[in-house]
């Protein structure tokens, strides 16, 4: 009889067999975690279609919402922006700590000060 006998006393057949049936359940096991990966992936894409499909109808009405309201006149770049800042000879990582310090000694925000240019006196 087949796997009748003991593991001191297993002979080629037997071992066969158990490699066999080994063999077999390792196959067996990542053939269902390959299904439960495909079947999980197509899960979510399903949903990230139906999601993009709600997103793009939602962008339609929206673009179909705003088609009879006239645009708003370009805001500026940045409240308090106050033109170009020229540097002569410095970095902007430099003349942006230089910035903030000034602010910090002055007790005003940073917006509300005006710098036309720094210049690396040597």
């Amino acid at each position: 009889m087949v796997l009748a006998s003991n593991l001191e006393n297993m002979g080629i057949l037997d071992a066969g067999v158990v490699a066999l049936l080994g063999y077999a359940v390792v196959f067996f096991g990542l053939i269902l975690l390959m299904c439960v990966v495909t079947v999980m992936g197509k899960i979510f894409i399903a949903k990230d279609k139906k999601v993009a499909a709600h997103s793009a109808a939602a962008k339609a009405a929206v673009a179909a919402a705003t088609e009879d309201v006239p645009a708003a006149p370009a805001a500026p770049a940045a409240p308090g922006a106050a033109g170009q800042l020229k540097l002569y000879d410095v970095e902007p990582k430099t003349a942006a700590m230089l910035m903030a310090i000034v602010a910090e000694k002055m007790g005003k925000p940073l917006n509300e000060l005006r710098f036309i240019s720094i210049k690396e006196v040597k």
